[in-house]
């Protein structure tokens, strides 16, 4: 028997897919402000350590209603780019609230975070001499390769062998080195394993690395564990939630237990950024054709690549759920289908060889745990019009969060 989400959750509130999308236009991305809300409430709650800080991660979703529900919910985050700064100001968070977690980035944008106030994560040892030619005696964090990656795909391992991330613990003479040559102070430092880890042993192996790398600098204000949380996003075959319960009792045994050892109450931090805004998420589109090629056959719907990239991207999977005259559909007629989206490319494919119910032209199609990396990685590939955004409020209610693109934002750059 499938475990069909949004029927668990009450998902759609007072509405349902066929409303949502007669009022908003098909594709549409729907998130739910209670699955957001419960998401941030259970990071915050990880460890029993006191000086523990949750920072969401920006890139997974930058919506800005669903920031400042973040805000709201007590979270700080970290930003990529000064783009993400500028919306992240814009939503309410203060420079002390922002943690800026750089990678090659130009001077013209080390300067831009510098002199708003927000602390600098450096990536490697030419950027900290960077850092400190621009803002001697400034306060720095420095992040760390601990030689531990892990992920659901390479392309998202970001620690390990095989990245462009961090500095190699064998820099940390020359780290320390800068450090004094540009009166600069240290004040934190960070880590990031990859995205999508189910199992905590290798998180916990990469904190442990981490920590034994902070023994070498005195006084650090905090230490940022990283993140890569992840979520069941095969929920219909049964798989088990990350055991956040357990993860965090050795979590806190770890941290007190070195801080102890430390003789200074660090704060830490983390950085996940899809467990906070994966499962809020759902995108609709509806069924235009269906057809068989070559004994496959082919369920055609508006879901392409331009709006949701990860399984072209990743080759990830996604749990669908079928919906007909506002109901979804569970059971009867099933069959093998390969869902694709109208995109001028064979790789824009939503599932391979999928078992769905029968779908007809006609049908909505709804792609679970959409809310991270969804919105915030699609184009107008094709020249086609990203979707509108819509929030389920807790009241049930829909309201309209973005607004799907037109013609008009197609031209607006050009001269």
């Amino acid at each position: 028997m499938k475990n069909y989400f949004t029927e668990q959750t009450n998902f759609y509130g007072s509405t349902s897919p066929d409303k949502l999308i007669s009022d908003f236009g098909s594709p549409l991305y729907v998130y739910n402000e209670a699955i957001l809300r419960q998401r941030c409430r259970e990071v915050k709650g990880l460890v029993s350590y006191p000086n523990f800080k949750v920072n969401y991660s920006i890139k997974a979703n930058s919506n800005l209603e669903l920031l400042k529900i973040v805000l709201d919910e007590g979270l700080c985050v970290d930003a990529m780019s000064p783009g993400e700064i500028h919306v992240l100001m814009a939503a309410g968070f203060k420079p002390e609230d922002i943690f800026y977690v750089g990678n090659n980035v130009s001077e013209e944008e080390m300067r831009f975070v510098v002199y708003r106030g927000i602390t600098v994560s450096i990536d490697s040892v030419s950027q900290l001499r960077q850092f400190g030619k621009i803002n001697p005696g400034g306060r720095v964090a420095v992040r760390f390769n601990p030689g531990v990656g892990a992920g659901h795909h390479e392309k998202v391992i970001t620690a390990g062998k095989n990245t462009k991330f961090g500095v190699n613990t064998d820099y940390i003479s020359e780290i320390k080195s800068i450090l004094k040559e540009y009166s600069l102070k240290l004040v934190g430092i960070n880590q990031h394993i990859g995205s999508l880890f189910m199992q905590g042993e290798p998180y916990i192996q990469g904190v442990k690395s981490l920590l034994s790398v902070a023994e070498q600098f005195e006084d650090l204000e905090f230490i940022d564990l990283g993140g890569g949380f992840g979520v069941p996003y095969r929920k219909q075959d049964g798989q088990e939630r990350l055991e956040l319960k357990q993860l965090g009792e050795i979590l806190s045994t770890i941290l007190n237990d070195w801080v102890n050892k430390y003789g200074k109450e660090v704060a830490f931090k983390i950085e996940p950024g899809r467990y906070i805004t994966a499962e809020c998420g759902v995108l609709l589109g509806k069924v235009y054709s269906i057809k068989e090629n070559c004994g496959i056959t082919y369920v055609g719907t508006d879901l392409g690549f331009n709006a949701l990239i990860r399984p072209a991207m990743y080759d990830c999977h996604h749990d669908l759920e079928v919906y007909r005259n506002g109901s979804l559909i569970k059971g009867g007629e099933s069959q093998t289908v390969t869902v694709v989206g109208n995109i001028c490319e064979s790789g824009d494919i939503v599932a391979k060889d999928r078992g769905l119910p029968k779908v007809d032209e006609g049908d909505i199609l709804g792609i679970m745990d959409a809310g991270a990396y969804g919105y915030s990685m699609s184009s107008n590939y094709n020249n086609r019009l990203r979707p509108a955004e819509v929030l389920i409020k807790e009241d049930g209610n829909a309201v309209l969060i973005r607004r799907r693109d037109t013609f008009e934002d197609l031209m607006r750059n050009f001269l």
